[in-house]
């Protein structure tokens, strides 16, 4: 039998559990070629499955519980037994964040281990794990620092187009600061190194953005372009990536959605995520490179206001689930 794919469930009073079991009554994991298991807890994945009115049958596998919704059959790697039918939507704890994090380091350890080909985490509340005592903002930090590695690059994807950041949460006027020719490059050998490994590119093509209009226009927009990026990109190709810019971001993503590229390296969160959610909003994932293991996620957040109404849509997790099956299957 191959090694099962793993879904962390992610906050328990958040829209996690109950897209995890819309997925799964939709059918949307009929044709996965692995056995899909959730790291949670059983009784929030049955009270999820009350939104949608469908009972839950509980039939003990191993060490694990395989929960039958419908005819349809999940198996779930029981990490916490909280009180499912006390808990509030929209109002994440102390003893959540202590879950959550229990399902994230399971996960991860499974699939250091070899237990597991993959994990696929669904969206947490960083308030609810900073209260339960861990010191990363969130999913990426922890694995990165779980896994012994000290550099990840995030990426968006879907089907057209994929984006890599070079750097993610920063204000806007911050990010000239704090680009440099060695984070570029070093993105750069990451998003190569991963679209080898886990996408099967033999030659992976990367195009890397300018970060000022037009390239720069010759320094007369900014310099950055022939001090920092244009370096970065030489010493790419020499050693052997082919990566390519600076490119203007205004016509770049044009040539990317039509096939010319492979990967895009963007210089800061939105020069990326503009494109990439315009035409993957709903599908959109969000994965990791750069570490041993293979980790996406949706590309969204607990979305409270959704929470516990069946209303929130389960692409973005499906989609997930699809690009780890994907990648696993370089391993």
């Amino acid at each position: 039998m191959q090694r099962p794919l793993v879904i962390t469930q992610g906050d328990p009073t958040g829209i996690g559990p109950e897209i995890i079991v819309k997925a799964l009554l939709e059918g949307a994991f009929d044709a996965l070629s692995r056995p899909l298991w959730v790291a949670g807890d059983p009784a929030v994945l049955r009270r999820a499955a009350t939104v949608f009115g469908v009972p839950c049958e509980v039939v003990p596998v191993g060490e694990r519980l395989r929960l039958v919704f419908a005819g349809r059959a999940l198996d779930v790697v029981p990490l916490s037994e909280l009180a499912a039918d006390k808990l509030i939507y929209g109002r994440s704890d102390i003893p959540c964040g202590r879950a959550m994090l229990r399902y994230i380091e399971w996960a991860c350890d499974a699939c250091l281990s070899g237990e597991v080909a993959a994990m696929v985490t669904a969206p947490i509340s960083k308030a609810a794990i900073h209260a339960a005592g861990c010191d990363f903002p969130g999913h990426t930090e922890l694995l990165a620092e779980r896994c012994g590695v000290g550099k990840v690059v995030m990426m968006l994807a879907g089907e057209r187009l994929k984006v890599c950041l070079v750097t993610t949460h920063l204000a806007l006027a911050e990010v000239p600061r704090v680009l440099s020719e060695g984070e570029i490059l070093e993105t750069i050998r990451i998003t190569d190194a991963a679209f080898r490994r886990f996408f099967g590119r033999q030659e992976p093509r990367i195009a890397v953005l300018a970060l000022n209009p037009h390239a720069g226009e010759q320094r007369l927009f900014g310099d950055e372009e022939p001090r920092l990026i244009a370096p970065a990109i030489a010493r790419a190709q020499a050693e052997g990536i082919a990566a390519s810019g600076p490119h203007s971001a205004d016509t770049l993503f044009h040539f990317a959605v039509r096939g010319g590229y492979d990967a895009v390296v963007c210089m800061y969160h939105d020069q990326g995520l503009i494109p990439l959610k315009l035409l993957h909003f709903d599908d959109g994932v969000n994965v990791t490179l750069g570490l041993p293991i293979v980790r996406t996620s949706v590309d969204h957040g607990t979305a409270y206001d959704l929470a516990g109404t069946g209303k929130a849509s389960a692409e973005s997790l499906v989609a997930a689930v699809k690009m780890a099956e994907q990648m696993a299957a370089h391993l």
